[in-house]
C-alpha cells in the first residue's frame, strides 16, 4: 500500500478549508459601501441589529457583555472612570478589553466607544482641564477654541477613544472637525 506524504494531506485539508470559507462581502473595504451595508444588513439577526442600536455605559460593560448582547456602543459620560486615579494606560486596556469582546462576535462588528470630554479629557487622571464651553465662547477667541479641541482631540486619542460626544467641536463643521481630529 502506498503512503501519502504529509505535505499532501496538509495541503488537502488547507484547500478543503478555504472551500468551506465564505466569502463576506461586508467585510471587503474594496467593494462599495452600499454593498457592504447590505450584506452585513443580510447576515444579522434580529438580536444583533438590536444590539448594535445599544449604547450601555461603560459601568455595565465588560467583554462578555459585549459578545452576549452584541453592544454597538458604550459611553463613559461625565465622571465614569474605570478606576480611581485611571491612568491613559487604564483606559486603553478597558477599551481594547470591550473591543476584543464586540470583535469576538459571530460577525466581528467594532464597537463605537464614546466618552464626554467637556472640559477635555478630564476623566483620564493628571489629564487637562479646559473651561467649560461657555466659558471659551466669551473669550471670542475661536483659535483659542480650535487649540483646546485640538488638545482634547489628542488625549482622548491616546486612550484609544475614537469618539467624542459633542464637546468642543458641536460648532466645528465636520471638515475642520476631521483636521482637528
Amino acid at each position: 500500500m502506498a503512503r501519502t506524504p504529509i505535505f499532501l494531506l496538509g495541503l488537502v485539508v488547507i484547500w478543503a478549508a478555504l472551500a468551506e470559507a465564505e466569502y463576506m462581502i461586508y467585510k471587503d473595504a474594496t467593494k462599495p459601501l452600499n454593498s457592504r451595508i447590505k450584506d452585513l444588513m443580510n447576515r444579522m439577526t434580529l438580536e444583533e441589529k438590536i444590539g448594535q442600536m445599544t449604547q450601555i455605559e461603560r459601568g455595565v460593560a465588560s467583554a462578555e457583555v459585549m459578545k452576549d448582547y452584541f453592544i454597538g456602543s458604550v459611553l463613559s459620560g461625565g465622571g465614569s472612570v474605570p478606576s480611581k486615579q485611571a491612568s491613559a494606560e487604564t483606559w486603553i486596556n478597558m477599551v481594547n478589553e470591550f473591543q476584543k469582546g464586540a470583535l469576538s462576535t459571530r460577525l466581528g462588528i467594532p464597537m463605537i466607544y464614546g466618552i464626554d470630554a467637556v472640559h477635555g479629557h478630564n476623566n483620564v487622571y493628571k489629564a487637562t482641564i479646559f473651561p467649560h464651553n461657555v466659558g471659551l465662547g466669551a473669550t471670542r477667541d475661536p483659535d483659542l477654541v480650535k487649540r483646546i479641541g485640538a488638545a482634547t482631540a489628542l488625549e482622548v486619542r491616546a486612550t484609544g477613544i475614537p469618539y467624542v460626544f459633542c464637546t468642543l467641536y458641536c460648532g466645528l463643521s465636520r471638515s475642520k472637525m476631521g483636521s482637528v481630529l
